[in-house]
């Protein structure tokens, strides 16, 4: 009986080991992505990071941006050092959704003569897709999209077609040109884990920009990971434990968000015409979990849900025409949330334990 004890015990104390082994590597590989990225991409420190983060953590993302700051660029040079295939597609107000998810051909088959239909893939069959300027093509085509990225499969006709996996969605908005434009719905903006801001660079960061991209030297990238490594990292970070306090955090800031709550804080009421569900909540966990073991951490806090909740709720939330006129936007109100809603007493007990 003591010897199945033992046995059990070192089971467990092995699959820890493991599982720190595994957390480490992926923390190992960041720090490494990082450093490739750095050497195309100049700034944007936090864009890329939440950009991996929405990665390991199986979720899309929409970068909203105005032209010329590099959002290409910088899919394109992710897709370089993970080793994976890479398409851009540029949504246009004539687009199809056939266009986009491939179509039946009928073909002449050489030995029997007949003809068959036979399945042309679209440039969905990738493993890192740029959907540049989604918000310029019809609903009926975004909606072709966005069920891809849900479904991570597609249907034409009867039968269904697999996608590569990983699949990874970078849809793009620009945030100036409205003319000719279908907004994305709320509903479907809802299949973004983050909304990423991207803004201009500081003056020394233009600076080295101009002479870096005016040189003829070009930077020699080192793959940093390979697509069955990135599955098996975004199951690692699926695995990673959370606090009973921190799914409470994060269950509290969403439902802070939703004016018809009973307790919503005064200015949600004001501010806010509808609030965010569910998902963003599990968004923020999953987050917060890659975000604890990017950085080398083994347990996840309340600092790390903070840290992802403008990038997951600034596109959940509705502002009111009060707020509007008032100039007042989604993040000006994820500030005022986060200084509003209390963090459990026992946090900082939890850390100190933890660390």
């Amino acid at each position: 009986m003591n010897e199945t004890v033992e046995d059990t015990n070192d089971d467990d104390m092995d699959a820890k080991q493991r599982e720190r082994e595994a957390i480490r590597g992926l923390s190992t590989a960041y720090s490494r992505m990082r450093e490739e990225i750095r050497k195309v991409i100049i700034g944007q420190h936090e864009v890329v990071d939440e950009l991996l983060i929405s990665m390991f953590s199986r979720g899309h993302c929409l970068l909203v941006g105005v032209p010329g700051l590099a959002k290409t660029l910088l899919v394109s040079t992710v897709a370089r050092i993970l080793q994976l295939s890479f398409r851009r597609i540029q949504f246009t107000p004539d687009l199809m959704p056939s266009d986009i998810t491939g179509t039946d051909i009928l073909q002449d088959d050489p030995e029997t003569g007949r003809r068959n239909f036979q399945f042309m893939q679209g440039p969905l069959f990738t493993n890192v897709l740029l959907a540049d300027e989604i918000n310029r093509t019809p609903p009926k085509t975004q909606a072709a999209l966005l069920e891809a990225m849900q479904e991570r499969h597609v249907t034409v006709g009867t039968s269904t077609y697999r996608l590569p996996q990983p699949f990874f969605v970078l849809a793009t908005q620009n945030p100036i040109e409205q003319e000719g434009t279908y907004p994305l719905p709320e509903a479907q903006l809802d299949r973004f884990m983050f909304n990423i801001v991207i803004n201009y660079p500081t003056a020394a960061e233009e600076l080295r920009i101009l002479k870096q991209t005016t040189s003829g030297d070009e930077p020699e990238l080192t793959t940093a990971l390979t697509g069955k490594q990135i599955l098996a990292l975004q199951e690692v970070v699926r695995r990673v434990p959370v606090a009973e306090h921190v799914f409470v955090y994060a269950r509290d800031l969403v439902r802070a968000t939703r004016p018809n709550e009973d307790d919503a804080p005064g200015f949600i009421r004001e501010y806010i015409s509808w609030g965010a569900g569910p998902r963003a909540g599990q968004y923020l966990i999953l987050g917060a979990k890659a975000r604890s073991i990017l950085e080398g951490r083994f347990h996840v806090t309340t600092d790390d849900v903070k840290s992802v909740a403008h990038p997951v709720l600034r596109h959940r939330i509705v502002t009111t025409f009060h707020a509007d006129s008032e100039h007042v936007t989604t993040d000006d109100v994820i500030n005022m949330l986060l200084e509003k809603v209390p963090v459990a007493l026992h946090e900082e007990a939890q850390q100190t334990a933890q660390g």
